[in-house]
């Protein structure tokens, strides 16, 4: 046996026949980081690809159609956009296309942050209190079904036409969606984590902050990017409906007089803000879990 396994093991320098070099010892993780970063590469290619062929598209269309207000070109639509970043539109009482863009990322951190906070807490409380988890449940499973929308016309009646009305109807929106990836995070924990701590003489309070909300942290951010899609469809829709700044009304202002490359500019600025604010939490996710290359 001790043969069998000598001859089995790696030749040294002074093991290895006279005039030759011993066979290099390779290790399966050797090149790993390599690879990844070749895949990154790979997928910003293909992913920058498949956008200029999407453009490409569009201009083509937009050439064949010969009507701007139908469909403008990539070209005009890109030479609207430069025009008015630092232009008002409209021009005696609107804000260029930057203002709004900051005006509508300013109501989306105030709702979503407030939210988030409200919904972590609450989860978290759901989790490890019965009670709570009872009298909240049913509620919770009521709100949530219902669009945020529909609550835009009672908070313009409770709140008017102000900031408060926005950042309200995001709260409500946010929060039934973390608060339930919360709880669906918490309740994922391995039991055998919290049994070890609490073996070890941890209170229920530390083992749900120190133990079971540190390992649902990755599902909590994935619910944080589901509600942040939510949130920017809730907000583009009250701003549409009652406000006089964000990028909505910049697109409904823009849809009113046949402006068709500035609803483009509006659209891309949504895109641009919600692409960002989504890479934002996947590298949070990424941090809070390093096993995750790709999400």
């Amino acid at each position: 046996m001790s043969e069998q396994i000598t001859s089995a093991a790696p030749l040294t320098a002074a093991q290895a026949p006279d005039g030759e070099e011993p066979p290099p010892v390779t290790s399966g993780t050797t090149g790993a980081p390599g690879r990844r970063r070749r895949r990154s590469w790979r997928r910003v290619a293909f992913g920058g690809a498949g956008l200029l062929l999407a453009l490409g598209v569009w201009q083509v269309a937009a050439l064949i159609i010969g009507d701007p207000v139908t469909l403008p070109s990539v070209t005009g639509t890109v030479r609207e956009f430069g025009h008015y970043v630092t232009h008002r539109y409209p021009e005696v009482q609107g804000k260029t296309l930057l203002e709004d863009a900051l005006i509508s990322t300013g109501r989306i951190l105030a709702g979503f942050g407030l939210g988030t906070v409200v919904g972590l807490v609450l989860g978290a409380a759901m989790a490890g209190v019965r009670v709570i988890r009872e009298l909240a449940d049913p509620i919770i499973a009521v709100v949530r079904p219902l669009p945020p929308i529909a609550f835009i016309p009672l908070l313009v009646v409770w709140f008017g036409i102000g900031e408060t009305s926005k950042v309200a109807l995001l709260f409500f929106g946010v929060v039934p969606v973390i608060t339930i990836a919360t709880l669906g995070a918490l309740d994922a924990v391995p039991a055998e984590l919290v049994n070890a701590s609490r073996s070890l003489g941890a209170s229920h309070f530390h083992t749900m902050v120190h133990v079971r909300l540190r390992a649902a942290v990755p599902g909590v951010i994935t619910g944080m990017r589901i509600a942040m899609g939510g949130a920017w469809t809730s907000i583009i829709a009250a701003e549409m409906i009652a406000a006089t700044g964000g990028v909505g009304f910049l697109i409904l202002q823009a849809g009113n007089y046949l402006q068709t490359p500035l609803i483009f500019s509006g659209i891309i600025v949504i895109a641009v803000l919600g692409f960002v604010f989504d890479g934002l939490l996947r590298l949070l996710l990424r941090a809070a879990d390093p096993t995750i290359r790709h999400s």
